[in-house]
């Protein structure tokens, strides 16, 4: 199965794209889609998109992001549970606003972790991108987070992520996964306002007496 993956299923301006890109990409774009609307499928279809990718990352080198695939795993895990759970007034997990404690939070510990992340694959690794590995796979992790939570502000830390991402890949010859992240791009924004409305719609929800 492994090496069937690693095959090439075609060929762009001489670079081979394996089956696993193939896959990772078409797995990636339905799961951003359903998590745009809300669709609590997206969580089972981005396990198998990370599984893929983790194939693909680790062959060439990216191992920040290999090992981030298995944190999203967990993290899809997470999100899958916080999705169907209902609270203490027998309602779903809507869509909210990052507080301020938490922006704290996740910024003091983000910079630490891509501190770390950083020396480490400096040190240790045989990465040519460490510091850019480093900073993606912590945006991805908080933006993930925040996802779980049905955050706005996720969708604003995947765009940064995804500007980061597209010319990392390109760089690396991943032509494929480039361009997952540029549609990538698209549907982050569309979540962005997707999400959005749907905040606004609540909020002008009238209370009821």
């Amino acid at each position: 199965m492994l090496d069937w993956l690693l095959s090439t299923a075609f060929t762009v301006r001489d670079t081979p794209m394996t089956w696993a890109e193939v896959l990772g990409f078409l797995t990636g774009v339905l799961n951003v889609w359903l998590l745009v609307r809300q669709n609590v499928a997206n969580w089972a279809v981005g396990i198998l998109n990370v599984l893929l990718l983790l194939v693909v990352f680790w062959t060439y080198g990216l191992y920040a992001d290999a090992g981030l695939q298995l944190v999203y795993v967990a993290l899809g895990l997470l999100g899958w549970w916080q999705w169907l759970r209902r609270g203490a007034d027998g309602a779903r997990l809507e869509v909210s606003r990052t507080t301020r404690a938490e922006w704290t939070v996740l910024a003091v510990v983000g910079l630490l972790a891509t501190a770390a992340l950083w020396l480490l694959l400096d040190r240790a690794t045989d990465s040519t991108v460490p510091l850019p590995d480093a900073l993606t796979t912590v945006l991805s992790l908080v933006a993930t987070y925040l996802q779980t939570r049905k955050k706005l502000e996720s969708w604003w830390i995947w765009i940064v992520a995804d500007l980061i991402y597209i010319p990392l890949y390109l760089y690396k010859g991943l032509w494929l996964t480039g361009a997952l992240y540029v549609v990538f791009l698209g549907l982050c924004v569309a979540g962005l306002l997707s999400w959005q409305r749907a905040l606004r719609g609540r909020v002008a929800e009238p209370v009821p007496a």
